[in-house]
């Protein structure tokens, strides 16, 4: 189908709500790469089986819908966001919503959400006191949130652009091809959204500088090359919801005048390969890609890139680099690419989830968008929230949500009845924040004044056996295993940093070393080439200002207050607290604990490999370090 007018589109969408308002059920199940890896496909198929038994019209393409009576809708949809009690299935219309289902479980939901509109607790979410959950309005991790780039994502069938254009997809897009294209940017300016790919520039007036640069072409960039560890935020935004990102970069395009955009997605998500590639082909199909789209005059066509996995090719200068077939290497800032970006082309780069809050802009207004948030920073932000918490998933909150409200209400608080020791936000090149900064909203500014920073969205959370050293190290590591090598400050900096915490780590740092840490990571933000390396030293640098005692205690006393050190570290059993449920000896892989049943346990320190399993698993907490 190929759609040419404005007006074919909105006859179209009126005739898709028509089939979607006809349903008598639909049953959403989570088809984003947590829950797959939990077997959702399975269960999608299962439920395909059981509701023909049951004698529905099954229908798995939302295209297809209206044709028969007691039509049941089965949608894979994107992540439906609490990831780790996956796979997850939600059922219309009665608003339920399961967890951890299994194959073996889908018959049971049918006939009791399904056939009957009953409840079946023993696969729903409970409170701390018991009281069964049955729908999102009900569970902390999900009120608390407020979805605006995630409206659709473990909502609509990622694949389905009907469905899309039944819930107002391409609106936005109408409305910016019937404007000036100065308008557009005027819009997206009076919003004030920044740039959620983790540097928070204006995207109004970095398109505006664009606009202005000399040149006889422009491109638009999506920036799909998310390599934080712990963040999956833009992976799970082009799995689930791919249309709402190509419909953002077309704004983007007839704002500017570029006729060709790249979508530049990691290898490593192929998923999110799949989905995009996919979405590009229906958008061309129905005509929104391609020439003279919607009758007004305007080409613009998008390709896929899949990048090799270079962390550094995250960073806008190497990915356009990558994007030609050159080596992906970083070049210096006094260089814009809204001037000379792409094949020394003006080029508009923003991320994925960038994209996707353009749309709504243009369909609700600025003045909603701009109503939102904090004075500096508007709107949304989608976050991966993981580490030692009880909820860990893909959320949404409001700018300005503190960053306790975060862990504390929408997490569920620190997982094992452990104690919150820390967070760290912004990637690897963030910063680690103390209980004492737990006040922090989230807002661009505000996090970087904490030595932190907001970066693509990672939240991870640490608990008291969480050693700020050996995270200092690890994240350090990574990053120098990501560095491109091309600048000095960032190659040798980087390894200077690593072998000195790993001097500190096995016993053999000084307390000059600290200071040393603080010297050269400052070096590296004032000289390195590219964002990688100014933002390199940041986990080290808030880790030695809020836990410049921890490094201390390492170097003076010999000692990982964590236990993760193992140089540095012996294990006891408190006699008085240990009941003897032999629950330690039996993870001790090298038989180092001694003791019989409902008897205090002692450890062979001679024997201990420090591994900390023992302690992980002691009930009663009765293993410490000495």
């Amino acid at each position: 189908m190929h759609i040419s007018t404005v007006k074919e589109l909105d006859e179209l969408r009126e005739k898709f709500k028509a089939l979607k308002d006809g349903l008598s059920v639909t049953i959403r199940v989570c088809s984003g790469s947590g829950c797959r890896a939990l077997g959702s496909e399975d269960v999608y198929n299962e439920f395909k089986k059981e509701l023909k038994n049951s004698n529905y019209n099954v229908v798995t393409d939302f295209a297809e819908c209206g044709h028969n009576k007691d039509e049941a809708l089965l949608s894979a949809t994107g992540c439906q966001g609490l990831c780790q009690s996956g796979p997850l299935v939600f059922v219309m219309p009665s608003n339920y919503i399961f967890k951890g289902v299994a194959v073996k479980d889908v018959k049971q939901i049918i006939e009791s959400a399904v056939l009957n509109s009953n409840p079946l607790p023993s696969l729903m979410f409970k409170d701390d006191e018991g009281k069964t959950l049955c729908s999102t309005d009900d569970i902390p991790f999900y009120k608390h949130q407020k979805k605006d780039v995630l409206r659709h994502c473990g909502v609509l069938n990622f694949a389905a652009i009907e469905e899309f254009i039944s819930e107002g997809g391409f609106e936005g897009f109408v409305k910016a091809v019937s404007i000036k294209p100065s308008e557009i940017i005027d819009e997206v300016e009076r919003s004030r959204l920044r740039g959620k790919g983790g540097g928070g520039f204006l995207v109004g007036r970095k398109w505006r500088a664009a606009v202005i640069a000399e040149g006889d072409e422009r491109y638009v960039i999506c920036n799909g090359d998310e390599g934080d560890p712990g963040a999956f935020m833009d992976a799970s935004l082009m799995e689930g919801d791919p249309f709402s990102v190509i419909e953002g970069m077309l704004i983007a395009a007839r704002a500017v005048g570029a006729k060709k955009g790249y979508i530049y997605v990691r290898y490593e998500y192929p998923n999110a390969v799949k989905s995009v590639k996919a979405a590009i082909s229906k958008c061309r199909e129905y005509g929104f890609l391609g020439n003279d789209i919607l009758g007004y005059g305007f080409d613009f066509d998008i390709q896929l890139i899949k990048g090799g996995g270079a962390f550094v090719c995250g960073e806008s200068s190497a990915l356009m680099r990558s994007i030609e077939g050159e080596t992906g290497e970083p070049r210096s800032k006094y260089i814009r690419s809204t001037e000379k970006g792409l094949f020394d082309k003006p080029t508009v780069l923003n991320n994925v989830e960038t994209f996707a809050s353009i749309p709504a802009i243009m369909t609700k207004g600025h003045y909603r968008f701009a109503s939102i948030g904090t004075d500096n920073s508007k709107g949304t932000k989608a976050f991966c929230l993981s580490g030692k918490v009880k909820n860990t998933g893909m959320i949404e909150v409001e700018m300005g949500t503190t960053v306790e409200d975060i862990i504390f209400k929408i997490g569920g608080g620190v997982s094992d009845g452990r104690s919150f020791k820390a967070v760290q936000t912004g990637g690897p090149s963030g910063g680690c924040l103390p209980p004492s900064q737990l006040h922090l909203k989230i807002d661009f500014d505000e996090l970087y004044k904490a030595g932190s920073m907001m970066g693509s969205g990672g939240i991870i959370v640490m608990d008291d056996y969480s050693c700020m050293v050996d995270v200092s190290r690890y994240f350090v590591e990574f990053l120098l295993g990501e560095s491109c090598g091309k600048c000095v400050p960032c190659r040798e900096g980087l390894f200077q940093l690593k072998e000195i915490l790993n001097d500190i780590s096995t016993g053999n740092g000084k307390l000059s070393d600290i200071d040393k840490l603080i010297e050269i990571g400052r070096y590296m933000q004032k000289s390195s080439i590219c964002g990688l390396g100014k933002s390199a030293p940041n986990p080290v640098l808030s880790a030695i200002s809020n836990f410049r005692d921890e490094f201390e205690e390492h170097i003076v006393n010999k000692k990982c207050r964590a236990g993760v050190c193992k140089n540095l570290t012996s294990f006891v059993i408190d006699k008085d607290l240990c009941t003897g449920c032999l629950l330690c000896k039996k993870v001790c892989a090298p038989l180092a604990i001694t003791g019989e049943k409902s008897k205090a346990h002692k450890i062979d320190i001679s024997l201990c490999t420090v591994c900390g399993e023992c302690r992980t698993v002691c009930p009663e907490n009765a293993i410490s370090v000495l």
